[in-house]
This record gives C-alpha cells, structure tokens and sequence, in this order.
C-alpha cells in the first residue's frame, strides 16, 4: 500500500507573510503528529516569546481539546476552506490563533483527500477484479454456447445478447484500469496506461504486403491543411451514451441487412435505366421506429448497387473497419475522417463484433458543393461464413445542440465470398441532406443521388481493386515498362502517383479545412484560390503555395473531355506551361482493363532548345461515375531514383488537374457516361509555387498571374473540345 503525501501542491502554505521559526517547527511538527487525525500541536503565544532572543528549542506544547476539534470539525463539514476572517472568527471563539486554524484545515483537509483515495484506489481494485471475472465468465459462456437446434458450436449471431454484454464489460473495464493506473502514477511515478484506437492486427496493415500502400501519407486526406475546424473539435461519446450507441449499431444492422437483400415492394426498380428508387411508404411501414421523422429542411436520397470486385472479402473488411485505409482508398469521396473511440475490437481475432465512433466529411471534387459532416457509428459483423457487413448510423440524436446539414440513416455494404479472391458488394446509401448551397450546375447531379450515391461508392471501390490487383502482378509486359527496368521502379512509381492523387483529392473540394476566397467575376466559373505555407515537408517544395481551383458546364459529353485531357498529343492545345513542346510518353503503367486507367511519365521536349526538358507525372482513372487527370511536374534527378526502385516519399509534389462528371444521370456505356443531358461538370485546380521563402507575403501579382493562367486554360479546353 502507497502512503500518500500530506500536503498537495492544491494546498501548499502561505509564505508572503513572516512566519516565525518556532512557528516552522511546529508545522513540522504538527504535520508528524496529524496522521493521526486529531493530535494537532498548539504554537506557544507571543507572550511566551522574548522578542529580543532567539527561540528557545523547547517548547511548551500542548494538544487542542476535544472541544476545539469538535467545533472545528463542525465548521469543516460546512466550509472546508475558511478565509481569513473566519479563521479569526473561529480562533477568538476556541482561544487559538488564527495561524493554528489555518494549519489545522490545512492538515484535515489533506487527511481527508487521502482517505478519500485510499478508500476510491481498494473500491476500483474490487470492482476491477468482478468485472475480470464477468469477463472471464462471459467469454467461457460464449465459447461453451451451443445450438439448440443441433447442438453444436453456436453460431455468433445467436449470442446477440451476450455480445452486447461482453462489449459494454470490456468499455467499463478498460476505462476501470485506466483510472486505477492514474491514482497509482500519481504515487508511485509510473506512466499511465494508454489505450489507443486499438485494432486486432497491431499497426495498420498495407493492402498489397509490400507492393504499394494504401497506408497514411504525411499530409495527404484530412492534414492538408491543418486547420482545427468543427470536424475535429468533435469529442468520443460519454459513458451514458455507450449502451444506447451499441443498441443503435445493432438496430442498424438489421435494418442494412434487410434494405440489402429485400428488393419490391421496398424497392422500385425504373422502367427507364437499371436504377431503383426507395419506396419511403414501404420504408416507413418495414421499419417503424428507425432513427425517426426525417428531419425538417433535410432531403432524403436512398440508393442500392452491387458488383463484383476484385478482392478478398476478409482484405475488403480490413479496409473499411481502418480509418486510414477507408479514407485513402476512397479519397474521392472521403475528405478528412477520423476515429474518436473504439468501443469493441471484435472477437475472435478479427473485426467481428467491431465497434468504433466515427467522424468524416464527404465530398464532390468541385468548391461548388459542400461537403457533408457525419458523427456515427460504424459496426461490423459476421453473419454466416463468409458473409460480413459493414453499417454507418449517424449519431447527432446524441447531441442535440448541433445542427447538422446532413444525416446517415443506416448505410453501408454486405460483402459476400465468391471464389478467387472475389466479393460481391452490396452497398446501401440512405442520407438526409441539405442541398441549399450546392450550385445551380451541380443540384441535378446532387439530387440523382449520383455524387453521394451507393453507385459511386462502388464504382470507385470497383476501380481501385482493379488499381491494387494491377500493381500486385508480376507479368509485366515488356512493350508496357519504357524506361521503368525493375519491379521495383514500378511499385516505387504508382505509389508516388498514389500520393498525388491523395494529394489532389484533399485540396479540390469545399473541404471545412481549408477557406476558398473567390475572386472578382461572375457566374459558376468564378475563380477560389487558397494559401498554404509549406515548411519541412518532403514531399513538398518549401514556400508559399498558391491553390487555385474553378467549375464550370460544357455541353460535351464526359467521355470526351477525358479522352481529350488525357492524351499526351493533345496536351499542347491546353497545357500553358508546355509552352507548345512536344509531350512524349516515356513509361506507361496499366491500372486496369480500361485504356484510360493508367499512370504514365510523360517528358515535355521544349521548343526552345536553350530550356531545359520537363517531366510530367500524371495517373487518369474513370469508372461510371467520374473521370480523373491528375498530373505533377517531377525533378528528373528524384525520378531517376524512383524509376530504379528509390524511395518515391522524398519527391516533392505540387499536383494539379482535373474532375470530370457527368451532369446528371443518364445511361452508361463501357464505364463512362455516354448519355446524360449531354454535358460534363469540369474542375480545374492549379497548385503554383509563388515564393520558395516560406515566410514571404503573397502579392496579388503572383494571384493576378494564377487567376489568367487558369481562365486561359479554360478557354482554351472550351475551344479545343468543341461543342458535342
């Protein structure tokens, strides 16, 4: 047992005034004696003081009568702090000095913050050691369950109840060990506990072992700027809130599973397109009581897709249930996301049973559409062998003084095990949203459910399982490596592109995390530019960086912009900064079956023989729901070591390019829009180092120089692309 300190630092003495040095040594005193509780020494009297002579060494002492100790006990009951004129009060009345008082509270008061401790640190102890037995007990009875049908092992699911038990004990008693190795650092020196967002895997594992990640980049989704917004301020769940957060999970479990797998009434397929609309009356009447009334001002979009992709189902839960990987896999979609709270691991060994509070921002590349905040639960579970789930419910009804522009009902996807490494993915998106401050250009788009829409969740998803198994092979054609001569140079190139496209996305969009300032003119194409300061980055150039981004509509269909954008022939006819050179493709990575999937290095040769050449690194994807061209000038010297399997995160990238969507909804050929109204929503970003001093000022030449390069380029893609 620790013996605790008399005095904390909460009740340190009074040394302003002058305190005579018999006086010091009855404290000492009086501190040896006071542990026992009552026997406080009295200081002798200025009258037994000769002013004019040291104090003698002995001292008359003499013990506070039970009534002086009774009526300070009285008066501790009712303020244990007395202020000066009460401890005079209260002196006069008991015949001691004010000082005795004084020193007397300061005694009980310490004893009994002690006993206060003790009696809390031997409570925790007791407690802790049930809750290990009930977790103990829990385990066994989960272990030993057996079916009453056949009586064998019991399935997981049949032990619904149990499993919610057992997670509530394991919450309570990791927070009770917590607390206990806080009192004890306090006495014995020790570091508290820490219990991180834990994952059953230790660190977050890659997707591809070792090919190319999809692990965090040092500022990429969610750090690009670094701002501490309302996303961020966001705190994990209160105690009282767990047991309703986890009934919540399980209620929205159900729920996904049915709106998955039931289709009419519930779902009303289209006589026009392969879409299907939710039936809200059949909605309503299937789930009754749900997460309630839609609320006031909010639009509902609900919306179902599924697909075959390639990739384990166990590798496809890894990649939701971790943030990290969550958010960079669908960068697109996914702006900044965080965990705030694990309240379950899983059982088992794997993410059954999984249970974390959540935090994310949803986007559309374009400044032109908010961004949509989230507080929720995502939780997930096996329900047969080979069949998991995955479910998102918003938890805003948990803090009734925000005010939220939107609302995930029950959403997320079942993942069901196909032979080969395959799975089929069935997601469901059902929101409620604010649409009030989307662009007039963008409201069709949004409104289709297409930018938020189960469609393009799994699109993208579909997409990049066909990016990661495309870098996981190792047949490489030999027309298809340039003047990439390694395994390794290849891996090293496509995960600097990942980093560019991560880059990309994080800055394009209406992200709470940064500002966009809108420059004089008029109509959707207005020009937003931002600032950013970069210093001791990598992967960055040192200085001020200029962001630089605008909208617009162009009567042409999708397919076409992108075809025209990615092509290194045609690149002359937009790209200013090629100065009209020739673009030669010097390595070509396929990322998939699509043509258009790819990443290339691309060399500008200058039509001024005295300039030097450029390199250009630039990745093109499109899947059914939008199309990508994002590129970056790269240092040939940094480019020569990754092309030979270098490290690619010391290259430093200011990425620029281009989103393509479709407009609004329409039928689809061969993966890319053909057939909407027409048109396409192009974003251009530019990102220009304007000073390589990071401490300079920005002059609004260098944005006057910005602003016409980026409605030059617009100009002429309007020119060059033509009308349909």
């Amino acid at each position: 047992m620790f013996q605790p300190n008399m005095f904390d630092s909460h009740h340190s003495f009074d040394m302003s005034h002058k305190t005579p040095e018999n006086d010091l040594d009855i404290l000492r005193d009086d501190e040896y004696e006071s542990k026992s509780g009552t026997d406080i020494m009295e200081a002798p009297s200025g009258d037994d003081q000769d002013p004019n002579q040291r104090p003698n060494k002995k001292k008359r002492y003499h013990r506070h009568t039970q009534h002086q100790i009774q009526e300070m006990e009285s008066f501790f009951k009712e303020c244990p702090h007395p202020d000066d004129k009460q401890r005079k009060e209260l002196g006069r009345r008991l015949s001691l000095e004010p000082l005795q008082v004084k020193f007397w509270f300061q005694n009980k008061r310490t004893q009994m913050k002690a006993q206060h401790e003790r009696h809390e640190n031997t409570q925790l102890r007791n407690e802790n050691e049930k809750l290990r037995s009930e977790n103990i007990r829990y385990k066994e009875a989960l272990a030993n369950a057996t079916c009453p049908n056949c009586g064998g092992p019991a399935a997981i699911g049949e032990m619904s109840f149990d499993e919610q038990q057992l997670r509530i004990e394991n919450a309570r008693l990791r927070e009770e060990i917590d607390r206990i190795s806080g009192i004890a650092a306090k006495y014995v020196g020790k570091p508290m506990l820490n219990y991180p967002n834990m994952s059953p895997h230790g660190p977050t594992r890659s997707l591809d072992q070792g090919v190319t990640s999809f692990s965090p980049q040092q500022g990429m989704v969610g750090e690009m700027f670094g701002a501490n917004d309302l996303l961020r301020s966001v705190s994990g769940p209160t105690e009282a809130d767990k047991p309703i957060i986890i009934e919540l999970a399980v209620a929205a479990m159900e729920e996904l599973i049915r709106m998955a797998q039931v289709n009419e009434p519930l779902w009303i397929p289209s006589s026009e397109n392969s879409s299907e609309t939710l039936s809200e009356d059949e909605y309503l009447r299937m789930f009754p009581r749900g997460m309630g009334p839609k609320q006031l001002g909010l639009k509902s979009e609900a919306s179902r897709e599924s697909a075959v992709v390639i990739m384990n189902h166990i590798t496809l839960v890894e990649l939701l249930m971790d943030v990290n990987q969550w958010s960079n896999v669908f960068s697109g979609i996914v702006s900044r996301a965080m965990t705030l709270e694990v309240l379950s691991t899983g059982v088992a060994g794997n993410y059954n049973g999984a249970l974390q509070v959540m935090s994310a921002e949803f986007q559309v590349p374009s400044p032109l559409v908010p961004t949509r905040e989230n507080y929720f639960v995502r939780y997930c579970k096996q329900h047969a062998d080979g069949t998991w789930a995955v479910v998102d419910v918003s938890l805003d009804n948990l803090r009734p003084s925000s005010v939220s522009r939107s609302r995930r009902r029950p959403s997320g996807c079942l993942i069901q095990e196909l032979p080969n490494g395959y799975s089929k993915v069935t997601w469901v998106e059902h929101v409620e949203f604010d649409d009030r401050a989307v662009h007039n250009i963008y409201k069709l788009l949004v409104n289709s459910g297409l930018a938020f829409g189960a469609k393009r969740w799994v699109a993208t998803l579909d997409r990049q399982c066909e990016r990661l198994a495309s870098v996981m092979a190792n047949n490489i054609p030999s027309g298809d490596v340039g003047v990439i001569t390694t395994p390794e140079g290849r891996k090293s190139m496509l995960k600097l592109a990942e980093r560019m496209v991560l880059s990309f996305c994080s800055g394009v969009g209406a992200s709470t995390a940064h500002t966009w300032t809108t420059l004089s003119g008029s109509g959707a194409d207005d020009v937003r530019v931002m600032t950013r300061k970069s210093m001791d980055d990598p992967g960055r150039p040192p200085g001020i960086v200029l962001s630089a981004a605008t909208s617009f509509w162009i009567p042409v269909q999708p397919k076409r912009v992108f075809d025209f954008l990615r092509d290194e022939n045609s690149r002359s006819e937009w790209d200013i900064l090629s100065n009209g050179g020739l673009v030669q493709e010097m390595a070509h990575i396929a990322n998939g079956p699509d043509p258009g999937n790819c990443v290339s290095l691309l060399r500008v040769n200058s039509a001024n023989s005295s300039q030097s050449n450029m390199l250009i690194l630039q990745e093109s994807s499109s899947d059914s729901t939008g199309s990508y061209v994002i590129y970056a000038p790269v240092d040939i010297q940094a480019m020569n070591v990754v092309l030979s399997g270098g490290d690619p995160d010391y290259v430093a990238l200011l990425p620029s390019g281009f989103a393509i969507l479709p407009d609004g909804p329409g039928q689809y050929q061969g993966g890319i829009p053909e057939v909407g109204t027409g048109g396409s929503l192009l974003t251009v970003a530019f990102q220009i180092l304007v000073d390589s001093v990071p401490t300079a000022k920005l002059s609004l030449g260098s944005v006057a120089t910005v602003n016409s390069l980026i409605k030059c380029t617009v100009e002429r893609i309007k020119a060059a692309v033509g009308s349909p």
